[in-house]
């Protein structure tokens, strides 16, 4: 076990939150909630009839033994999630009927469950298409205010401990904006720089990735990733964050200090970097699939950045430890949410439009 998960495992065993997973029908989602509950991380619920929850158990070869099961289409509290979700912008046409039909779907559910405080953390994704578990997600639980875009992070333990922070690496955006803006990259940086300080409790390194080093090429992709690292630091500076930044730079020279010592002699994080932010979903995508099946990288995420509560859009190429990571880190998120991102917290930039969101996994 990475040593990074057995510190959030303890930190959770001494401060246990509760864990809400939409596909109680996943024998990979069971198993991963039983081991949550077992180890004492927490208490988890799972969604779905009891029907099928017991069936998934069976696949899995696991009791549910202090699990909470709850079927959306029976819970008491679907007639108060009915009338609350008519308050929300996107479903104020809907009458009653329409809302309940809608909350019947579990992921429609788990959001309403975070969004009123039954649970401290979501994680879904395993079984369906990003969008299905996102839509509902980013309909009901509100943006974190003047972040300015919702994004995602996969923390990678690599087997290779020389690299990163002993072998421990932050990759952002991997799944949800295709093309970011220079203001969306550079809050994209610094939210996952808070990602990786609030997990390791170490400070970050974060290199804003290019084909160029520092100029070493002169495009408008490159001086895109120029700008937001500019504009990352001002954020970084007004808010007295503690981290370092720097790019655009060539993901050798973030990683590697021989190739660091020729391309960017003097750069805080060349040949450090603990957190790689990537230019667009592209490559960010296939980066972290690379980097799991050649380098053996074992991924946790996505992680959820921009957001008023903990989540995750776990890959449905995940096993149950897997899933059993995620829901750790994003519950290990939520002892310290507020302290991280307190109400008032704006970082002055405007609020998220979820029209500009779309779902990359």
């Amino acid at each position: 076990m990475a040593d990074f998960i057995r510190a959030i495992y303890e930190r959770l065993q001494r401060n246990p939150k509760r864990v809400v997973f939409p596909e109680g029908h996943e024998s990979r989602v069971v198993k991963a909630a039983a081991e949550y509950v077992r180890l004492g991380l927490g208490p988890a619920v799972l969604l779905g009839t009891r029907e099928r929850v017991a069936e998934a158990a069976f696949q899995a070869g696991v009791g549910l033994v202090r699990v909470r099961v709850v079927d959306p289409a029976k819970a008491q509290e679907l007639s108060f999630f009915s009338e609350q979700v008519r308050r929300y912008p996107r479903f104020t046409s809907m009458d009653v009927e329409e809302a309940r039909k809608m909350l019947c779907n579990p992921n429609y559910f788990a959001a309403m469950m975070l969004a009123y405080g039954q649970v401290d953390a979501l994680v879904g994704g395993v079984s369906v298409e990003s969008g299905s578990l996102l839509r509902p997600l980013f309909s009901i639980v509100r943006p974190l205010p003047g972040v300015g875009v919702i994004s995602s992070c996969m923390m990678m333990q690599l087997e290779d401990v020389s690299v990163g922070d002993n072998g421990l690496i932050v990759m952002a955006d991997c799944g949800v904006i295709p093309e970011p803006t220079v203001e969306q990259l550079a809050n994209i940086a610094v939210e996952a720089g808070l990602v990786f300080r609030q997990m390791t409790g170490r400070r970050p390194f974060v290199a804003m990735l290019s084909y160029s080093t520092r100029g070493s090429a002169r495009t408008r992709h490159t001086e895109r990733v120029a700008a937001a690292a500019a504009l990352a630091r001002k954020i970084i500076a007004d808010n007295h964050l503690m981290m370092e930044l720097d790019g655009e730079m060539q993901v050798d020279a973030a990683i590697s200090p021989r190739v660091a010592f020729s391309k960017a002699q003097g750069s805080p994080v060349a040949g450090r970097a603990n957190v790689l932010i990537f230019p667009d979903l592209n490559s960010g995508n296939i980066a972290t699939k690379l980097v799991q099946l050649l380098a053996h990288g074992r991924a946790y995420g996505q992680i959820l950045m921009g957001i008023n509560k903990p989540a995750a859009d776990v890959s449905r190429g995940a096993g149950w430890e897997e899933i059993l990571g995620v829901a750790a880190i994003v519950a290990s998120r939520a002892i310290t949410y507020r302290e991280l991102y307190p109400e008032q917290g704006a970082r002055g930039l405007p609020a998220v439009d979820l029209r500009d969101v779309r779902f990359g996994l």
